[in-house]
């Protein structure tokens, strides 16, 4: 069986050594102790692939704080955990699928479409009775780079979506009152792209179970933010390109495909005084 948004802990179990497992968890105010907490104790087999060091590239000061790196470095990256284009790969985190989400969109942009999140995190793997271990994986056989694919998911740089404002919906996963300007703990200026729209992408969860909401409901839910707006071509930020991909899984999840991720997001928007900033609701 193929999983392509989310997968629970249940049937992670029942998939025994089948999926290729990658733990994501991060922290951005201590940049080690998401694989601090995976070496103390993670899902028995599972990589751990870093946002700073193997889910983003060079840094230039003008592309945001988690540009994409190239394909043929993630490709690089993907071989190391024993990812091929046969293999399901199963994303986890310890923070609600924020950073779990980015590997599965990246994923579908190296053109891998059996790729999911572990609904709930390894919070739900431990409920559902799965054990952890503190136990080095063992390295994955030595296999060729992911080869060249077609991606599966669109892009949109900062100069095009600035030639759209007005005439393409644009959804922000940051919380409110960093869309709003009243905050702007990490970048240049505070406030928003003019135009979009915000939806924080924890609106996804359930607060009670930490899970995903319903796909029904996620679908009723961006359906009044968008209005008339198609899900199609709708553009997707946050700060830095990461949290946005929560917004695209829970639209994808949905069955409302076709949305695009401005992968620069704010931090690369705002590193640019010439571009248009609004603040407020």
């Amino acid at each position: 069986m193929s999983f392509t948004t989310l997968i629970t802990a249940d049937q992670l179990r029942a998939a025994g050594a089948g999926p290729v497992v990658i733990d994501t968890s991060f922290d951005l105010a201590d940049v080690n102790a998401g694989e601090t907490s995976w070496r103390d104790g993670h899902v028995p087999g599972s990589f751990y692939l870093h946002l700073d060091r193997d889910l983003s590239g060079t840094k230039t000061g003008s592309n945001g704080r988690h540009p994409l790196p190239e394909r043929a470095v993630f490709a690089a990256t993907l071989a190391r955990c024993g990812v091929t284009p046969a293999r399901q790969v199963v994303a986890l985190d310890r923070q609600g699928g924020m950073y779990a989400a980015r590997l599965w969109w990246m994923l579908r942009w190296m053109g891998h479409g059996n790729v999911a999140v572990l609904d709930g995190g390894v919070n739900a793997w431990t409920a559902a009775g799965g054990t952890l271990t503190a136990a080095p994986t063992p390295a994955a056989p030595v296999t060729a780079n992911y080869p060249e694919r077609a991606a599966l998911v669109r892009t949109i740089g900062a100069e095009a979506l600035q030639a759209q404002l007005g005439r393409t919906p644009l959804i922000d996963a940051r919380a409110g009152e960093r869309f709003r300007g009243e905050v702007e703990p990490l970048d240049r200026a505070a406030g928003h792209i003019p135009g979009a729209l915000n939806r924080f992408f924890k609106d996804n969860l359930d607060p009670l179970t930490g899970r995903f909401k319903p796909a029904a409901q996620l679908r009723a839910e961006f359906s009044a933010l968008l209005g008339t707006h198609p899900a199609e071509g709708t553009v997707h930020q946050c700060g830095s390109g990461v949290t946005a991909c929560h917004n695209l899984l829970a639209m994808e999840h949905a069955g409302l495909a076709g949305s695009v991720l401005y992968p620069g997001s704010w931090s690369e928007w705002s590193a640019d005084p010439s571009r248009p900033v609004a603040q407020g609701a």
